[in-house]
């Protein structure tokens, strides 16, 4: 439980920061004619564009992965920023916030599965098969929030959030070409998995005190 806490806190800590410093770059745009819907198919395109740029992986795996990164990190930026303009300009919906989510999901699925792809190419049926389980537990962290939240229960504990699993895919990207991207699939799996447990078990404590 102490140590739960003490990982909880410096994710809020983090987590409320990444969002402050998002909230004071958009209050410019927010002036603007620019809507979240729009960064938020942006987000989208680029993550997309990313994934492709991995696929071509095997013309130059440096190039085309570090691209791939580059770009991965750039659409997953747009998915603070959108909602962060949401804030600030005061244009936020409840149907721009549902298809937030909901192309979070997509892009996330997009790069793990070309990443499935590339494993496919060398062989490498463990890590494909790592692959497609991370993507499960991937919906299952955000299912889990979605369905405790539809019961007015907290459910946004654990290490294994959007944030913590972009910043591994992207670093597995960036050490691709040293053969590491597999290990970085499997650090994402138990990530995730742990996550999805947390969140059961942490819902499951709420109910019983209630």
């Amino acid at each position: 439980m102490a140590r739960e806490s003490a990982l909880l806190r410096v994710k809020e800590g983090y987590t409320t920061g990444v969002r402050s410093l998002a909230a004071r770059s958009m209050v410019g745009l927010a002036r603007t004619r620019v809507t979240p819907d729009a960064l938020t198919a942006l987000g989208l395109a680029i993550c997309a564009t990313a994934a492709v740029a991995v696929y071509f992986e095997y013309r130059n795996e440096i190039l085309w992965f570090w691209a791939g990164a580059i770009l991965f990190v750039a659409g997953s930026l747009l998915d603070v920023l959108d909602g962060a303009l949401a804030r600030q300009s005061g244009r936020g919906t409840p149907f721009g916030a549902f298809l937030d989510s909901t192309t979070d999901r997509v892009g996330e699925a997009v790069m793990l599965g070309v990443i499935a792809i590339v494993f496919a190419r060398e062989g490498n049926e463990i890590a494909l098969a790592a692959t497609f389980a991370a993507m499960t537990a991937s919906f299952l962290v955000s299912y889990t929030r979605a369905r405790a939240e539809a019961l007015s229960l907290k459910g946004d504990v654990g290490i294994g959030s959007r944030a913590e699993r972009v910043t591994l895919i992207v670093s597995g990207l960036f050490l691709a070409p040293w053969g590491l991207l597999s290990w970085a699939v499997y650090l994402l799996n138990v990530t995730a998995w742990l996550t999805v447990v947390q969140r059961v078990l942490h819902v499951r404590r709420q109910l019983k005190q209630d």
